[in-house]
């Protein structure tokens, strides 16, 4: 079956980034002039996804305006003349159908992807989390995508990390991999260096059958007192394959602020607008601070 659908889980409260996220979430920080759960919607989009669920929580209500027809601002940019913001507002509200569903209490991405049960129905779906923008052609969930258009396999996408960081992420067993692509025997959650199968992290993308959601059910809570679906992954493992894919493309890691900070810059380097302003501005500051 073809992957149509994607659960977008943003119901996190961004506490890495306070006192900023005290009152906005942190999927509406901007990256250069988008928020970042645009470039997740977006990377969905390129890859073929037409019906979308955001999992939000409380105060999170601007992600659904963010992707809601704005009237007043519409007219008013039709009045001033100014086509091309207009065209790129009205856009963002048509790029998909995308849906809301609150998550009522924080327990963990296991629950959030449960909250989405209906909206899935008998369809696989794809996972993208909002801390990993990858930068890629084709995108990241497209590779994905493609892999288990040969395969009907469950995927996860993964990339290298290293040792030292091994403990932000779940990490993945297998027997080595052959053009990119893992067969997992195993999964841990944020293991210590010590206790890490590799150091081959699970990256924020998933392809997943509705067959999760009873593993779902069953799972105990795990790391942080929350429902992993790492935990979930692991059972699955055992009963049917599961593979990893090591994505190709620029990553990059949102969820912690240096990793922020890199994407701002390099997204905007990435814009011909910006480039010609700010690669001297950069090689000034690496001369003034270096």
């Amino acid at each position: 079956m073809r992957i149509t659908k994607a659960v977008i889980p943003a119901a996190g409260l961004g506490t890495r980034f306070l006192p900023a996220t005290k009152a906005q979430p942190k999927e509406m920080l901007p990256i250069v002039d988008k928020p970042a759960i645009q470039y997740i919607v977006e990377e969905a989009v390129q890859s073929g996804i037409e019906n979308i669920i955001i999992v939000t929580g409380r105060n999170k209500k601007s992600i659904e305006d963010h992707f809601d027809k704005s009237v007043e601002l519409e007219h008013s940019l039709y009045a001033k003349g100014k086509q091309e913001l207009l065209e790129e507002v009205q856009a963002i509200s048509d790029m998909a159908s995308i849906h809301f569903i609150r998550q009522k209490e924080p327990l963990g991405l296991g629950h959030a992807i449960g909250c989405a049960r209906q909206f899935v129905g008998d369809d696989p779906f794809a996972v993208l989390l909002g801390d990993d923008i990858m930068v890629s052609d084709p995108p990241a969930l497209a590779q994905m995508i493609h892999l288990y258009e040969k395969t009907g396999s469950q995927i996860v996408g993964v990339c290298q990390v290293q040792a030292a960081d091994v403990s932000k992420y779940g990490i993945i067993d297998s027997a080595g991999a052959e053009d990119r692509v893992h067969r997992i025997t195993n999964l841990v959650e944020k293991p210590s260096v010590e206790e890490a199968p590799s150091r081959t992290a699970v990256m924020g993308r998933y392809i997943l059958k509705p067959s999760i959601f009873p593993i779902l059910d069953q799972i105990e809570r795990g790391a942080g007192g929350e429902y992993q679906l790492t935990d979930a992954l692991k059972e699955v493992s055992q009963i049917e394959e599961l593979l990893a894919l090591e994505l190709e493309g620029r990553r990059y890691d949102i969820g912690n602020q240096f990793g922020y900070i890199q994407a701002i810059l390099e997204i905007g380097l990435m814009r011909k607008e910006l480039q010609p302003m700010l690669s001297p501005y950069l090689k000034q500051l690496a001369t003034q601070w270096g």
